[in-house]
């Protein structure tokens, strides 16, 4: 999903193809998946945000620390006094009492590829075990690798610790994904791109038979791992049994919210549209519609596309809208610093900077707020993050910064 600090990616396309037909009119069509109703279809929404009367305010964004050498996530158990930061050239850290500590806590840069979209891009801890963490990394011949690491102490993990759950060859060298998460019932989840260059060139997005393009969601708790019992393609009929949700073209960031039991996916556009999905964690089989669709509108073909089936997003954000070219999920604000903030999804874009959020009612299009105004624009928003106690994080590509209450 990155740009690198000096040289621009190839997130999505830099011109536009051709028109694109929305999927809908007025109305979308009932939006349906293999096996569980989604939050609903959306129309097109505006290409602005709007305010709602009663909202917060009164926060703003304190610096924690800069010149980094790109941030990449910043995650912490609940309520633990540590909160630990990855950066992309293959370096974990800790983060007490608000300052990242001088020494990093692991050190993999040898065994990692950093180069433009490619790098350490992920980190989940382990609720159930302290002592356990994952990383999601780009080896050094471009293989998507996750794996699992052990903790010495808070302030050191082992390097030869690594046990590799999964290693996956991919064709090119964008659309790696990122995130991964660990839910409480122990489940793994990793996004992953569509297998790169444009277009969905390696016809991934619509095939739950490959890993490329989806949501895997895996037990780390097997040889290499397990198949959670209520994935939708256990059996490994019709679909690859590790995968969860597919046609997805680069899920750089998703977000769990177990509080309320949903999955948030930003989905990174092609040369029209970016796009948020939201769905219940109870289930799965979504088909998140690329390439068929990109946002709400046709994409392959332009116009005309078959859209029953599939899972369109609750929120669409067009190409340039306020300077958008890539879309940079975010987080569920869960902490107590900002109260009036819970519940909200926070998310921004690479090159636009802003800051905006929504909390999920049901409602389609939900309410957007933009605080941009309020907080000031960021450059380079590469990620989003959370500390123990829930406050929330966004990381530049240098600089770590926390949103705090003013006033």
């Amino acid at each position: 999903m990155m740009l690198a600090a000096a040289t621009a990616m190839a997130l999505v396309a830099a011109a536009c193809v051709g028109a694109q037909e929305p999927v809908t009119t007025t109305t979308a069509p009932p939006v349906t998946t293999t096996t569980t109703t989604s939050p609903g279809a959306a129309p097109t929404v505006p290409t602005t945000a709007t305010t709602a009367p009663s909202v917060p305010t009164g926060f703003a964004y304190t610096e924690v620390a800069g010149d980094l050498p790109f941030p990449i996530f910043l995650t912490a158990l609940p309520g633990a006094p540590v909160a630990y930061l990855i950066t992309k050239d293959g370096r974990m850290w800790a983060m007490e009492g608000g300052r990242l500590r001088v020494d990093p806590v692991l050190d993999i840069g040898e065994r990692v590829r950093n180069r433009g979209e490619q790098g350490l891009l992920g980190l989940a801890l382990d609720p159930g075990d302290p002592n356990r963490f994952f990383l999601h990394y780009s080896a050094t011949d471009g293989d998507t690798v996750l794996a699992e690491f052990r903790f010495v102490d808070p302030f050191r993990a082992d390097p030869a610790s690594e046990r590799i759950l999964l290693r996956l060859d991919q064709p090119a060298a964008n659309h790696n994904g990122g995130m991964i998460q660990m839910t409480s019932d122990g489940s793994l989840w990793l996004g992953l791109g569509d297998g790169g260059g444009a277009g969905d060139r390696y016809g991934q997005g619509q095939r739950p038979d490959t890993l490329l393009g989806t949501i895997v969601r895996i037990d780390p708790d097997g040889d290499p791992y397990a198949i959670p019992a209520d994935n939708p393609f256990v059996d490994g009929v019709d679909g690859a049994p590790e995968v969860w949700a597919w046609g997805l073209r680069n899920p750089w960031r998703f977000w769990i919210d177990e509080t309320e039991g949903l999955l948030y996916v930003a989905d990174v556009g092609q040369d029209g549209y970016e796009e948020i999905d939201v769905v219940p964690l109870a289930g799965g089989g979504y088909n998140f519609g690329w390439p068929i669709t990109e946002g709400l509108h046709c994409f392959s073909p332009r116009s005309g596309c078959d859209v029953e089936g599939l899972t369109l997003p609750v929120l669409e954000l067009p190409l340039g809208d306020d300077g958008a070219c890539a879309i940079t999920g975010g987080v569920v604000y869960r902490g107590t610093a900002i109260p009036e903030l819970v519940g909200h999804y926070l998310f921004s874009d690479f090159c636009g900077g802003y800051l905006r959020s929504f909390r999920w009612d049901g409602t389609v299009p939900p309410q957007v707020v933009d605080w941009t105004e309020q907080v000031g624009r960021l450059d380079a928003v590469a990620s989003f993050g959370i500390d123990g106690a829930g406050e929330v994080y966004v990381l530049t590509s240098d600089t770590v910064y926390r949103i705090d209450p003013i006033g």
